[in-house]
């Protein structure tokens, strides 16, 4: 009720400036600084030095807040950069400014300009000699002390969140940061930045359920991409030796504090390199981050202190479990005993479980949320890795890592597999796994072995998940504070 009282109130006010021939929405101002470029200009100077300053200033933004003083005020406006504080006399600016002013409601956008000065506590201020409306607020903003703090109205009204919360607007600056430190960080290593396909014929490129469309013209089924790796591994066959990619991919998953459906990952492939590389190559990314957000390699992460400093620890997924639990080992060499032993556990798997895939369980069940500190796990099952590369030291293994920090995994990387008749017996053995109910097990793609054939040099590929980066270079707890618009239930 109050709410729409307010509505009215604005509807009647907006219909008042209408018929004084007020346009509500001009756009025909001229802005020559934002509050940021005036407090570092002008912010260190005293009121002597001010008043030589006959430089004028014009500036727009959301009205925030209004301390009235019948003939004068202090006005407190909001752009891109930050807050700042303007002063409006009714003999500097005119009865018919002064005026339209005093119908001016928190959260318009408006105009002023004039020269700065500090107040008597040492406030930078703009001492107006001119004020416009330049677009009016039809719907009031949160109440000014309490803000807006619900997480569902939050996430499903992000340019109020925004509007109100200094602290979100900060946080997606420093997502646009950590993406461009990671860009900068590939092309200086001569990376070529490319961008594949988002509609694919055959969802590839990790074992994940995808969104399934339909194309009318073409009248053949497409998947949103649930990762770029099989469209990269052909550039490097195509001799882009170097080359990473930025982009979304979609997963039709659960959604959680660290799941959304839609999600940002940097995918990256090395050709004459191995997952070894790729693991100094990640710590040097990660340190360089850490760096230069925090100018240091310990920060504090959901009040548990991270520490990047290397060398980070590197363990097998084996002698994860070995580390991390009571086990038997022998107990890992064995299927049967494994299964036993993953029941005890209360975890669901069949009789006829392989032993890679019973490890695994094994695995996110005792170890996962143990990996606090920077851990790279390797030597994965080939079960679970049907693009990766058979570990010469046991083909039941393959040369693959992922990185863990506070118990998530952030990246996944591996050896490429690139002998032709090596994958399409992996992907035979991954459509076995689809014909008995497992919906995320790897599709033929009988193009990309054709792409195999003409020869890929051996390569090392990761992908980096860019949610769960920012999440923890932000002490952001779920993924939905690090993504502007995450995927809500409807209402």
């Amino acid at each position: 009720m109050e709410e729409n009282e307010l509505l009215k109130n604005r509807r009647e006010k907006i219909g008042s400036l209408k018929a004084e021939g007020i346009d509500l929405y001009p756009n025909d101002v001229t802005v020559n600084a934002t509050t940021e470029t005036i407090l570092d200009r002008f912010g260190h100077l005293d009121n002597d030095a001010l008043e030589k300053i006959e430089e004028r200033f014009s500036l727009a933004g959301r009205l925030m807040a209004v301390r009235s003083f019948g003939k004068a005020a202090f006005l407190n406006i909001q752009d891109r950069k930050g807050k700042i504080q303007a002063y409006i006399k009714k003999n500097k600016i005119g009865e018919n400014q002064f005026s339209l002013f005093k119908r001016l409601d928190i959260g318009d956008i408006i105009f002023v300009a004039g020269r700065v000065f500090k107040t008597k506590t040492g406030e930078l201020t703009v001492e107006t000699d001119e004020i416009r409306l330049l677009a009016k607020a039809l719907r009031p903003l949160p109440e000014k002390w309490h803000g807006l703090t619900d997480i569902e109205t939050r996430y499903r009204q992000r340019h109020l969140d925004l509007i109100v919360n200094p602290e979100v607007r900060e946080l997606f600056h420093k997502r646009s940061r950590i993406i461009q430190l990671t860009r900068d960080f590939m092309q200086k290593r001569d990376f070529l930045e490319v961008e594949t396909p988002m509609m694919h014929p055959v969802a590839g490129g990790a074992m994940a359920k995808p969104f399934k469309t339909y194309h009318n013209t073409l009248g053949m089924d497409l998947y949103l991409r649930i990762a770029p790796e099989l469209y990269l591994k052909r550039l490097v066959v195509g001799g882009l030796e170097r080359v990473f990619e930025i982009n979304r991919n979609f997963r039709n998953e659960g959604i959680s504090t660290f799941h959304n459906p839609e999600f940002t990952m940097m995918e990256f492939y090395l050709a004459y390199a191995t997952y070894q590389d790729l693991m100094d190559m990640t710590e040097e990314l990660f340190t360089c981050i850490s760096q230069d957000i925090f100018d240091s390699l310990k920060f504090q992460y959901q009040g548990t202190e991270i520490d990047l400093t290397l060398p980070w620890q590197r363990l097998s997924v084996k002698e994860s479990i070995i580390k991390y639990s009571d086990i038997d080992p022998e107990s890992l060499e064995d299927r049967k005993i494994a299964i036993e032993y993953a029941k005890t556990l209360g975890l669901d798997v069949g009789k006829n479980e392989s032993l890679g895939k019973v490890i695994m369980a094994i695995f996110e069940e005792l170890v996962e949320d143990k990996l606090i500190q920077p851990t790279f796990i390797t030597s994965y099952p080939v079960e679970v890795s049907p693009l990766s590369r058979k570990s010469v030291n046991d083909d039941r293994f393959t040369d693959r890592f992922e990185l863990y920090i506070y118990g998530r995994e952030i990246a996944n990387a591996f050896s490429e597999l690139n002998d032709p008749e090596d994958q399409r017996k992996r992907f035979i053995m991954q459509l076995k796994e689809r014909e008995a109910g497992d919906q995320e097990a790897h599709e033929m793609d009988e193009n990309y072995i054709r792409a195999l054939e003409y020869g890929m040099p051996p390569t090392a590929g990761e992908g980096i998940g860019i949610d769960r980066l920012v999440m923890l270079f932000t002490n952001s707890p779920s993924i939905r504070d690090v993504i502007l618009f995450p995927q809500m239930r409807k209402k």
